[in-house]
């Protein structure tokens, strides 16, 4: 039976999901044992911009809570070995992450017990991935993780409204050059290709060539009072240190 229903929008992932991605590195745990479902939610995550570590087990589950500190578990219940109830009650005498359960599990019993546990929240199998990132946006944003802003250096921007700041001063931005520039902060320390930056702004269907990604990159450097994007020949684009703004 298929979990998920995996087509939905790169700004949906983006934007719902990773306020504040570039404040500070935002960690989860994936413990699932059905590869499919744990690959797919690893990879939405990880495209999301935040680091993902995942197990198929209950007890290695068990390491990764003792040797790691995570800003959010989605735990599965049925798994080989320790149960996703022994999981939460293992994890809950060390650590107060926010935990979100997802099984195919859906009487009361074992959601009342996982609330029991001091689960965060629980979803039930099959559900959309949408779905699954709003609940974690949820828990993390209560959590004090996700912020409404995003800071690189003196630049400011303001996923939910779109709007872009840069030393205290408005810059009017069109919605694509806000989403290329969000980008490259959440991936600051990386190198972002123009195929890549193509694919995840414009979507796969997109029957343009790598040029538009060129000619909005010229328009964002003519409207940053500093030139923060740098181009790295034959690679792609990232942005400057702070201490290089100019």
């Amino acid at each position: 039976m298929k979990c998920f229903v995996c087509k939905i929008t790169v700004r949906l992932a983006f934007y719902n999901f990773t306020k504040g991605v570039c404040v500070m590195e935002i960690k989860i745990l994936v413990v699932e044992d059905d590869m499919h479902i744990r690959e797919t939610v690893k990879a939405y995550l990880v495209d999301a911009g935040y680091h993902v570590d995942t197990c198929a087990d209950g007890n290695n589950a068990m390491e990764k809570f003792y040797d790691n500190q995570y800003h959010l578990v989605i735990l599965d219940i049925m798994l080989p070995g320790v149960n996703g109830h022994e999981l939460l009650k293992e994890l809950r005498k060390v650590h107060d992450t926010p935990v979100l359960m997802m099984t195919a599990l859906d009487d009361d019993e074992n959601e009342i017990k996982a609330f029991t546990n001091e689960a965060d929240d629980y979803v039930t199998k099959p559900f959309t991935i949408e779905i699954l990132l709003k609940r974690a946006e949820a828990l993390l944003r209560r959590s004090g993780v996700l912020k409404k802003e995003v800071c690189f250096g003196k630049l400011i921007l303001y996923p939910e409204t779109y709007k872009a700041e840069y030393g205290g001063v408005d810059i009017g931005l069109t919605t694509k050059e806000f989403d290329i520039l969000f980008l490259l902060v959440q991936n600051k320390d990386k190198v972002l290709s123009q195929e890549g930056l193509l694919t995840k702004i414009w979507g796969y269907d997109f029957d343009g060539g790598e040029g538009v990604v060129h000619v909005n990159i010229k328009r964002l450097r003519d409207k940053l009072p500093a030139n923060i994007i740098k181009t790295i020949k034959g690679a792609g684009y990232c942005l400057t240190g702070v201490n290089d703004e100019k």
